[in-house]
């Protein structure tokens, strides 16, 4: 051992011996520099962001290329599934919209997403996953026809286990099942456990898989920060399912007391068509079978107009628009007499910043819930990082406690809801593949300030989150670090 030290130690010292070795090292590095600097300025992100990749280069030399070679921003292009979106007949019906104060959102929502405003006759909220488990495998029992399945997180636990089951009876009673899952948050669940569902038919496919099964991949870049974090069951092409619960134990209040407290929606009629579609365009991007389109409008069922106007909004790293984002800051812009907010992760851009607080000085009833402590600190640290001026401006914060509150709602005056997948952050809104329902009804409104309303006993309002008297290296120290960290979250 002591003689492979010195032999070590006798070749460093002769590398360093090496004439002007220094000097080319330091060429070396500022080349590097440069070139990765270029690179990166070029793709013409927000200032904050592309200083701080810079930063991570500059003083983390080849650590930091390659963190940004697995983290840093890519993009996705999908064009030609975009384009056949607007040439197969599969989006809903081209409802107009009974809001006339959010007709300008709703024409944003479809140049940049390219779904019109749709209706459907039937939607439900379903609270926490001791309903939406149960009302899930019921619809999954009566399909005749087919099941699509999308998830990031799939867990092989009891709730996945009941599901997997479920989609095999189907199967085996001629149903064609469809389960796309995302293979970084669903990564437990293996093809060994999805085993039977493929024995009795059914199709797995992974979304972004972590492994490379070409020689030829070797040097792509992985996808390991562009996730799909949608939520999406299909049925029969007749029901539709969407929102923020995943399949996990963790979600189910039946078998924890700490469940996260959540929300998804079950939707009939027209709106299910464009769901359909979102699933399509991540089914083929994911398996390359086209073949898939041609049969799904075929067996689409006949449109049917319903009473309560809903739009779907996607978003990801696919287009440059920020869909999900731009709804929600439009919408804050909108409103007249309140913004309620729920979501587990909140970091704000500078946008939606100034729509909270603009809204909040100009009267207007703005509240913001968040989790007293998310399944990440350093998220949650964040947050708090941005509380002094929410409350300066008159927004009124909330920290729910007694779970984890993993819901992602919007609730603007009395007839405008979203609920859908994506967090309030930089992640959802850029990085990850997202849905949102976007809804212009009195009825489900009031049904989301009913929930929302009753979450507010068990979240303490936030008085003074920047004084003086609260900690410096527990609290301020860390908040203002995780704020620097922010346009990486």
């Amino acid at each position: 051992m002591q003689d492979l030290l010195n032999a070590i130690h006798a070749g460093w010292d002769a590398f360093w011996a090496i004439p002007h070795i220094k000097t080319w090292l330091l060429v070396g590095w500022l080349a590097y520099l440069l070139w990765l600097s270029g690179w990166i300025v070029l793709q013409k992100r927000e200032p904050a962001a592309t200083l701080s990749w810079l930063m991570c280069l500059a003083f983390l030399p080849y650590l930091g290329f390659l963190i940004y070679y697995l983290l840093g921003p890519q993009k996705i292009e999908r064009h030609r599934l975009r384009r056949a979106r607007r040439r197969v007949a599969l989006g809903a019906l081209d409802d107009e919209s009974r809001n006339p104060e959010f007709a300008e959102m709703q024409r944003m929502v479809r140049a940049t997403t390219g779904f019109p405003p749709a209706s459907a006759t039937r939607i439900e909220l379903l609270v926490d996953g001791s309903r939406k488990y149960p009302r899930l495998l019921e619809d999954i029992a009566a399909a005749t026809r087919e099941i699509h399945v999308e998830y990031y997180i799939y867990e092989p636990d009891q709730n996945g286990t009941r599901l997997r089951d479920a989609l095999v009876d189907a199967a085996r009673r001629g149903v064609k099942v469809r389960l796309l899952l995302d293979a970084l948050g669903s990564k437990k669940a293996s093809r060994r456990f999805f085993q039977p569902l493929l024995e009795a038919g059914g199709q797995l496919a992974w979304f972004h898989p972590m492994r490379i099964s070409r020689l030829w991949e070797f040097w792509k870049r992985p996808w390991v920060n562009l996730r799909t974090h949608r939520k999406i069951v299909l049925i029969d092409g007749r029901i539709g399912y969407t929102g923020g619960i995943n399949i996990t134990d963790e979600e189910d209040d039946r078998l924890r007391d700490d469940a996260y407290r959540d929300l998804h929606l079950r939707m009939e009629g027209n709106v299910v068509r464009e769901l359909q579609q979102v699933f399509v365009e991540d089914w083929i991007y994911a398996t390359d079978d086209r073949s898939l389109l041609s049969e799904v409008v075929s067996g689409m069922p006949p449109p049917t107009a319903g009473d309560i106007p809903v739009q779907i909004v996607t978003s990801g790293p696919d287009s440059r628009w920020e869909a999900i984002h731009r709804a929600h800051v439009s919408a804050i812009h909108a409103a007249q007499r309140r913004v309620w907010m729920t979501t587990p992760y909140f970091v704000p851009g500078e946008a939606a910043m100034m729509a909270l607080t603009s809204a909040a000085l100009g009267g207007i009833d703005v509240r913001l819930m968040v989790p007293k402590m998310s399944d990440s600190k350093l998220v949650t640290f964040a947050a708090r990082s941005y509380y002094d001026e929410l409350l300066a401006a008159g927004v009124k914060v909330y920290e729910y406690g007694p779970r984890l509150l993993h819901s992602k709602t919007l609730l603007v005056d009395d007839d405008l809801a979203m609920i859908g997948s994506a967090n309030f952050d930089n992640r959802s809104f850029r990085l990850n593949f997202e849905v949102h329902a976007l809804i212009h009804d009195r009825d489900i409104a009031r049904q989301l300030e009913q929930l929302i309303d009753g979450e507010f006993a068990h979240a303490p309002r936030v008085r003074d989150p920047a004084g003086a008297r609260r900690p410096l290296f527990s609290a301020r120290l860390p908040e203002a670090v995780a704020r620097l960290m922010s346009p990486l979250l």
